[in-house]
């Protein structure tokens, strides 16, 4: 049976562990990219999500790997650190939506 597993910083690792998910900590971008090279190997990865300032910092080649397997899947989890400073809530979740859907949606109450 695949695993979900969570690669993030040790300041978040403990909310997805009481979310009940395997969770490899990673203090920095290169020690997340060595853990997610290995863990793109292992056999018992289904679905691997990662913090999205470490995906971002990933290498071309390792990218180019996640990108030509069909497992396990390698998703960017958006943990809240992220934002930049000046980003407010709006803005947040239009960035969210545009890399889903993959263009702009603007969000407006009725």
């Amino acid at each position: 049976m695949y695993k979900l597993i969570v690669l993030t910083d040790p300041d978040n690792a403990d909310g997805f562990r009481l979310a009940g998910v395997d969770v490899v900590e990673a203090a920095d971008p290169e020690m997340a990219r060595k853990r997610l090279a290995e863990l793109v190997d292992d056999d018992d990865s289904g679905i691997i999500g990662i913090n999205e300032s470490y995906m971002a910092a990933i290498d071309e080649r390792l990218r180019n790997k996640i990108d030509s397997i069909y497992r396990p899947i390698v998703i960017p989890l958006p943990i809240r650190e992220t934002l930049h400073v000046d980003e407010d809530h709006r803005a947040y979740l239009s960035r969210l939506i545009r890399r889903a859907v993959g263009f702009d949606i603007t969000l407006r109450r009725g």
